[in-house]
């Protein structure tokens, strides 16, 4: 079966730059295949990116090659990075994207990519995407090994990831993770925590100054328009409006404070 190479970018798709990576990457790896999970991160937004990354990337065949490229270092002295786990490649700049993923178990390696060998001839300084990050990822889709790419690191940046934190029993606070374009809220509480902070008891939502207390187990459970919560597709509490926007009846933001209260 051809590799496979999946694309996560703030390239959006006015421009030709999601395009000429995918040109890259086939004149050197012809037979392999190429998924768009998304270009539409908002610009420079690495948290973003590191958030579609952790919620995609687990979905796709063992052995696909994840390339990431959010990228408001480039040119800088950033890093470029390949890092391999049990199950994946990952590809793309050292600016913390790759957080969910040097956090989560069997990580194997992680190599600082400096072999011009697998780079264009020409690198620009303002698109390292088409002149490193889609040039290695097709040679490691044609089954170059990863200690060719470079030496390994360990000093690797980590986003500091926003975690729920207890107020007072009973009681935590978060944040919004993730606004989707249907304007849910996707909020840093996973499902495992709250069921640990209630102990399975029925609990409120705060934000934005409005209390929630409709719990639903998906969208239409609610009347048009209700705010209510539920527990979404990455298994993290969102806050929603059923046939409408909760972002915007909540005029809130990503990084704005969400609480919950038991009981």
């Amino acid at each position: 079966m051809a590799q496979l190479i999946t694309l996560i970018t703030d390239f959006g798709i006015e421009d030709t730059y999601a395009g000429v990576l995918k040109g890259v990457i086939l004149s050197i790896s012809p037979g392999c295949r190429i998924v768009d999970i998304t270009h539409q991160i908002p610009p420079q937004d690495v948290r973003a990116a590191c958030f579609a990354l952790s919620t995609a990337y687990a979905y796709f065949p063992k052995g696909t090659i994840h390339l990431v490229i959010v990228d408001p270092g480039v040119g800088g002295k950033r890093r470029p990075l390949l890092i391999e786990n049990e199950d994946y490649f990952f590809i793309g700049p050292d600016d913390g994207v790759f957080t969910a993923i040097h956090v989560k178990p069997g990580l194997k390696s992680v190599i600082e990519i400096t072999n011009r060998e697998y780079f264009l001839e020409e690198v620009s300084s303002t698109f390292h995407g088409r002149d490193i990050f889609a040039p290695v990822a097709a040679h490691c889709a044609n089954g170059c090994p990863s200690s060719r790419f470079g030496t390994p690191v360990s000093d690797y940046v980590l986003l500091d990831w926003p975690q729920p934190s207890v107020v007072k029993p009973g009681e935590a606070q978060g944040t919004i993770l993730h606004i989707d374009r249907f304007g849910n809220l996707v909020t840093s509480f996973s499902r495992d925590y709250i069921k640990q902070m209630t102990g399975n008891r029925t609990f409120r939502i705060e934000c934005a100054g409005r209390i929630i207390t409709q719990m639903v187990p998906f969208y239409s459970c609610a009347q048009p328009g209700e705010l209510c919560g539920l527990f979404g597709s990455s298994n993290y509490l969102e806050i929603s409006v059923t046939n409408g926007s909760a972002r915007d009846i909540l005029n809130v933001q990503c990084g704005d404070c969400v609480k919950i209260t038991a009981g």
